[in-house]
């Protein structure tokens, strides 16, 4: 935490300034800022009810229990997405992953991760992917989990057909949307949301690897080798969260389109308010960082999975998207003082959406302070990436599609397939 001018936190410098908003620190003194100004009511956008939390909290504990009755629960990534409708879709990869070194299992799950997660911004109520083979039907998260995975296991992102099973620079820089579409089943009667946005997205990261050679490698860039580079990082195996995050945050903010920068420096997903006071290089920004730290999660079970030992996890916050922050809406948390601004769609920089987004990850942080009391945990044992799972994640959705036909968020979003 760096003491900035005016009492707020930040840096009189834009290059300190960039190092602190790239930081889990930066999201929650920000997001604790516009919190404070909602405890007074002074947001423009909504109220808050801290009456209504309890019984959110107790709502969520009640899917928790129901979805890991013996509290088994799992971190909140991309691998849940994969081993929907009871079958692992790595699972069925193995005999032939069994073949390879563990290292190279490790990158092959990396490249796998990375691609899928940037692919998966909201689909709209519209699309769905039929998987081959199954021909079982999935929506949203879980159709762009499983479209991804067929998309990364029949070589779409590769650019060496005798090793299909890998993203590297070159088959990213040089996907197009008419590989992509077909590849996610795309059609006029089934359309998918930000379609060219998401091919940008990937386009972009391919021309990144090749930025960061310490990152990435200098031979044949891939996103897989950030496991190598992790690996130097670590001390006696054990690696801190926040790195990862930090490293993630540093080495693909080149690819987020149209965001606030400094120094020349794209910050990624990181939005200015208004009511955040002009103090210095920054200050009026608030960092989110949501899918970067949602990557992060989806990459501990590799990282664990070669022997190495994930500090700090409690440094990282929750995830600022729909299916949290709608919650908090649908349970009375939160309010709109204007309730018709929920029949009209807001971009991610609107300070509509900053605000929502800032306050649910407050409140995820309260939320979780209520359940670990009421169950006797802590943060080392019930951390925030399985209560996102068990979870807050899950209990948004179903309390949607109780609130409404389709299970669509409670506030539009305008997104261009890089966001939400």
């Amino acid at each position: 935490m760096i003491p900035g001018n005016d009492g707020m936190v930040g840096s009189a410098h834009p290059t300190g300034a960039v190092g602190y908003l790239q930081s889990p620190g930066a999201i929650r003194d920000r997001t604790r800022a516009l919190f404070a100004l909602a405890l007074a009511d002074r947001l423009q956008h909504f109220r808050y009810h801290p009456e209504a939390l309890p019984a959110a909290a107790a709502y969520v504990l009640a899917v928790m229990q129901q979805q890991y009755p013996q509290g088994d629960i799992p971190f909140h990534s991309r691998w849940r997405h994969f081993e929907v409708a009871g079958a692992s879709r790595l699972a069925r990869l193995e005999p032939e992953l069994s073949k390879l070194p563990p290292l190279e299992q490790a990158r092959l799950k990396v490249d796998l991760a990375i691609t899928s997660v940037l692919l998966d911004a909201g689909a709209g109520n519209q699309w769905r992917y039929v998987e081959p083979g199954t021909g079982l039907a999935f929506k949203r998260s879980e159709g762009l989990a499983i479209a991804s995975f067929h998309s990364f296991t029949t070589g779409l992102f590769s650019s060496r057909p005798q090793a299909p099973w890998q993203a590297d620079a070159s088959g990213l820089t040089q996907l197009t949307p008419a590989q992509l579409g077909p590849a996610f089943q795309v059609t006029d009667d089934n359309p998918l949301l930000g379609l060219e946005g998401r091919v940008a997205l990937l386009q972009k990261l391919g021309h990144t690897l090749g930025q960061f050679p310490d990152f990435f490698g200098a031979d044949l860039p891939r996103p897989g080798h950030l496991v190598d580079y992790w690996r130097q990082q670590a001390e006696g195996n054990r690696l801190s969260a926040v790195v990862i995050l930090q490293t993630i945050v540093q080495g693909l903010g080149p690819i987020w389109p149209g965001r606030a920068e400094l120094e020349g420096i794209n910050l990624g997903d990181v939005w200015p308010h208004p009511q955040l006071p002009d103090t210095g290089p920054g200050s009026n920004l608030v960092p989110f960082h949501k899918l970067s730290q949602w990557l992060t999660y989806s990459l501990l079970e590799p990282l664990q999975d070669l022997g190495l030992t994930i500090t700090d996890l409690d440094q990282l916050t929750g995830l600022a998207e729909y299916r949290n922050g709608g919650l908090f809406l649908d349970l009375g948390v939160l309010s709109l003082k204007d309730p018709a601004a929920a029949d009209r769609a807001h971009p991610p920089d609107s300070p509509l959406i900053v605000e929502w987004r800032a306050l649910t990850l407050c409140l995820l942080d309260d939320l979780a302070t209520h359940l670990r009391q009421t169950l006797g945990l802590n943060a080392d044992t019930l951390p925030l990436a399985k209560i996102l799972q068990g979870g807050t994640w899950t209990a948004g959705r179903q309390i949607a599609a109780e609130k409404r036909p389709g299970g669509g968020p409670p506030i539009q979003l305008a997104s261009d397939g890089t966001v939400f």
